[in-house]
């Protein structure tokens, strides 16, 4: 019975992390089709929230028992851990507007030795030996996987600088989502964290585009910042349904339903492996349908973060040895 439950964690973290690998295809897609970052993640949070509204609903009117609500503490923290959340989507976002999926996915994956380094200094304690290594190899895997080494390649500075920003809040978030009111249910702590991005967000799009099209001091600030003027237009309504519900499907709602139903079965560390799915699937739909290329030495780089992924997350001999005592 518990191979059983292993097995359906596995699948379920698994197919969430597969779905959300695809994301940034689609936000390259959209940005393609003229789509700024203000309205592709509007449109992400907006409809992602009613869905969670809606299946939070459905969830209270048919359980049998009664659910808990957060306390008004709660949902200030929650709602402030939800900026990371924002701030995560918004950063990655920006990071493909500049540079290639299977570029910007390869930084996002940073995060797993900015986590290494947060925990040494929440715990106040060095990483062990093998989290080191595991760095290192992260390290090295991430020079191969960006083609670093390839004297031709240019990488926009932008986008390496808005993909390490997304790894640093995907940390948080990951943190944050891990410690705080975990006794609430799925849908409405990712609500009241979804409110709190939203109005990173919502600040984005006044600052980025609603602002600088009718205030022209917000329009000479934002030109500091880029000269493509075609950003500076009313907001496109047609994202919300061209792209708008796959959007808030694969980034807002079902992976991470698929991660609460998963994770408590697989426990953190296979868990964790198993989500690194992320990492290759968006490589291969980044090449499958927007053409990008990724040459050997790359797919080499992506297989060592991989490998680096699961020796940090293996069970020690001292925690192999409590789970056979109990």
């Amino acid at each position: 019975m518990k191979k059983k439950s292993i097995l359906k964690g596995v699948l379920f973290v698994g197919i969430g992390a597969s779905i959300y690998g695809m994301l940034a295809t689609f936000v390259k897609m959209a940005y393609h089709d003229g789509y700024t970052t203000s309205e592709v993640t509007t449109s992400q949070f907006v409809l992602g929230i009613v869905g969670l509204l809606v299946l939070n609903f459905i969830q209270t009117i048919t359980s049998k028992e009664k659910l808990a609500s957060p306390s008004r503490k709660e949902v200030k923290m929650l709602m402030l851990a939800g900026t990371s959340l924002g701030c995560t989507s918004l950063f990655y976002y920006l990071s493909v507007q500049y540079i290639n999926v299977s570029i910007a996915i390869v930084l996002l994956m940073q995060s797993v030795w900015f986590s290494v380094v947060i925990e040494s200094i929440i715990s106040k304690k060095l990483p062990n030996a093998r989290k080191v290594v595991s760095v290192i190899i992260v390290l090295l895997g991430t020079i191969l996987a960006t083609n670093l080494i390839n004297v031709d390649i240019e990488l926009d500075w932008h986008g390496v600088f808005w993909g390490l920003l997304a790894a640093a809040s995907y940390t948080l978030t990951m943190f944050t989502s891990n410690t705080l009111a975990t006794h609430l249910p799925v849908f409405r702590k990712s609500i009241i964290m979804l409110s709190g991005g939203s109005v990173v967000i919502l600040i984005f799009l006044f600052f980025a585009q609603i602002g600088p099209l009718h205030f022209e001091g917000l329009r000479s600030f934002y030109m500091n910042f880029t000269e493509n003027t075609e950003h500076i237009h009313s907001f496109d309504y047609s994202i919300f349904w061209k792209y708008g519900f796959v959007l808030a499907l694969f980034g807002t709602v079902i992976p991470p339903i698929l991660f609460n139903l998963g994770f408590p079965n697989t426990g953190l560390g296979l868990g964790s492996i198993i989500s690194s799915l992320e990492l290759p699937v968006s490589v291969t739909m980044a090449y499958v349908l927007l053409g990008e290329k990724v040459f050997s030495i790359q797919w080499l780089g992506i297989v060592l973060i991989l490998f680096a992924i699961v020796l940090m997350n293996l069970p020690s001999k001292k925690e192999l040895a409590v789970v056979e005592a109990s």
